[in-house]
């Protein structure tokens, strides 16, 4: 399992970005000297000379830092490099201290034996859960089941990575490690962040808001675990801009920080980017009654999977030029084209007229052979390309028949960049898996629901429930669009007309004014205080998306 190597950048003085990153965790996590260090996937020894200076600014001589350092790596080339780095630098390492095993293995063999360390940092690799070997993947699932979690093939190879190493520390150690921001808000890491939060007094998260890494995609997060915190238990965060800022934080306590309650469940990390008060409001409407969830009065499911869009969407140039007129349906494909807060026949036929792809193969489901001549020539097109080989299509029964179409009653952003929305479907259109299509339950008037879905209650709740990565978007899967809560109480005080012509004007906060007062303060009976105090938090949490979207 070798750890993709994270690009050495130089920045003014001489620094290198892996260098600082490591120093500040090292010097962090290792406090006092004869403290037994552990780096769990130790690569070239990047955090292991980290750990290094650390002991020595204690006052701990070289020679005798072998005995309290211990480096676990895969590749036997990466862990030669490792101590052959460590013994320029003056410290007598052998293979004895930087060991060449797999690391659940290692872990598994310490955990029976008892084995403990005072201080674990480093930067574990970030592997799909079905690219482990499949030694490794068993002893991983073992490890994972045994710290009562469930995982499933989205698991990255850093989660058991981190769920060993706490097992490994010794009840007063601390933990710091460099870990993707998916921690914060990925259903796959739910339990870890159960998990986390109860098997640490403390915990710290660093964000940035500029990718630390030059060519590498992946936002992370420094992450910085206490056990035994008995003075203080909770969890901060504390954004910084970039490596400067880390650069210059000094080593404290991080008093000045706020120390916020640990909500002890699998609710994403997101929330506590925001302050106390803040999320003490969000969680007084977490289970309020005179709320709605969107699941109770519709359902979400993904719009349509065709396997290959370029080939099954076609605008109406290439529909009426390959004659497939009466073989195609009405579909939308991007988000973009849906502007208000009801679709149109008027805005499917503009859609058509700016020749958007806005038309779905439907071929009957028949042979070909019974099929009319440019519809069966078509189909034969995307066979001579390959098409019907892709795995999407391979395993239907027809190759050319998208399966799962139908109308739904509303459409719903899937990838959001400035605010979630409830689309009214007024057409027999469907849609492509890059929207959600909304079947109303139970009789649920969609007028009201699309223009009550418009308000800053709502809006804070998409960005806790949702997830966001570094283009800025936040996206809501259908399960966790279902959790979103409604304020319905007035809906029938809206003018669904007003609305979607505001909307249609880009002014959503005139649109949220409205509606804040008529369904929140009306409504719920909140203060222009709570109201204000929600509409802050949807602003705050949307513009740190932002900012990374924009950061470089």
């Amino acid at each position: 399992m070798v750890k993709p190597p994270l690009t050495y950048q130089k920045l003014r003085g001489g620094y290198y970005t892996p260098k600082i990153v490591a120093d500040f965790l090292a010097r962090w996590a290792i406090r006092s000297p004869n403290i037994r260090v552990l780096e769990p996937s130790c690569g070239d020894g990047n955090f292991l000379i980290a750990a290094v200076d650390a002991l020595i600014r204690l006052g701990v001589a070289k020679k005798a830092i072998p005995e309290l350092l211990k480096g676990v790596e895969l590749d036997a080339n990466e862990a030669r490099k490792a101590i052959s780095r460590l013994n320029s630098y003056g410290v007598p390492v052998s293979s004895e201290h930087i060991i060449t095993v797999d690391f659940f293995q290692f872990c598994r063999e310490k955990l029976s034996g008892h084995t403990h360390y005072d201080a674990i940092v480093g930067n574990p690799p970030f592997i799909r859960y079905q690219d482990f070997l499949k030694e490794q993947s068993l002893i991983a699932l073992g490890l994972l089941e045994s710290a009562g979690m469930h995982p499933n093939r989205l698991t990255n190879a850093w989660v058991p990575f981190l769920v060993g190493s706490t097992l490994l520390l010794e009840d007063n150690g601390r933990l710091a490690m460099v870990i993707p921001a998916e921690l914060l808000q990925v259903n796959y890491a739910a339990e870890l962040r159960l998990f986390l939060s109860r098997n640490y007094s403390r915990i710290t998260l660093i964000a940035f808001r500029r990718l630390l890494f030059e060519g590498v995609q992946q936002e992370i997060v420094l992450l910085l675990g206490e056990k035994n915190g008995i003075e203080k238990t909770g969890i901060r965060t504390i954004e910084l801009n970039g490596i400067e800022d880390l650069m210059s934080y000094e080593h404290t306590d991080f008093s000045s920080d706020e120390l916020k309650p640990l909500d002890h469940s699998i609710e994403k990390w997101t929330q506590y980017f925001l302050t106390n008060a803040e999320i003490n409001l969000l969680r007084r409407f977490r289970h309020d009654p005179r709320l709605t969830l969107l699941g109770v009065v519709a359902s979400v499911d993904v719009g349509v999977v065709t396997g290959f869009n370029d080939f099954f969407v076609l605008n109406k140039e290439r529909r009426d030029e390959c004659g497939l007129g009466e073989s195609t349906l009405p579909i939308v494909t991007r988000s973009a084209h849906l502007e208000g807060i009801a679709f149109s026949k008027k805005d499917l036929r503009v859609n058509m007229e700016k020749n958007y792809p806005v038309f779905l193969l439907n071929p009957p489901d028949a042979p070909l052979s019974d099929m009319a001549t440019p519809l069966r020539s078509y189909i034969n097109s995307g066979e001579a390309k390959g098409i019907n080989k892709g795995y999407k299509c391979r395993i239907r029964n027809r190759w050319y028949i998208v399966p799962s179409v139908w109308t739904p009653d509303a459409f719903m952003l899937r990838q959001v960049h400035n605010y979630p929305k409830l689309i009214l479907n007024k057409t027999e259109a469907t849609c492509t898996d890059t929207i959600h299509r909304v079947k109303f339950l139970g009789g649920t008037n969609g007028k009201k629901l699309a223009a009550a879905f418009l308000n800053s209650l709502t809006f804070a709740f998409s960005e806790v429930i949702g997830r966001s990565y570094g283009g800025g978007v936040l996206e809501l899967e259908p399960r966790e669009a279902e959790r979103l809560p409604l304020p319905l109480n007035g809906s029938e005080k809206l003018d669904f007309k007003l609305l979607h012509t505001i909307v249609l004007s880009k002014n959503i906060d005139k649109a949220l004014d409205i509606n804040d007062r008529i369904l929140l303060h009306e409504g719920l009976g909140l203060t222009d205080t709570e109201t204000r105090t929600l509409r802050g938090i949807w602003r705050k949490l949307q513009n740190r998306r932002h900012e990374r979207r924009h950061s470089k």
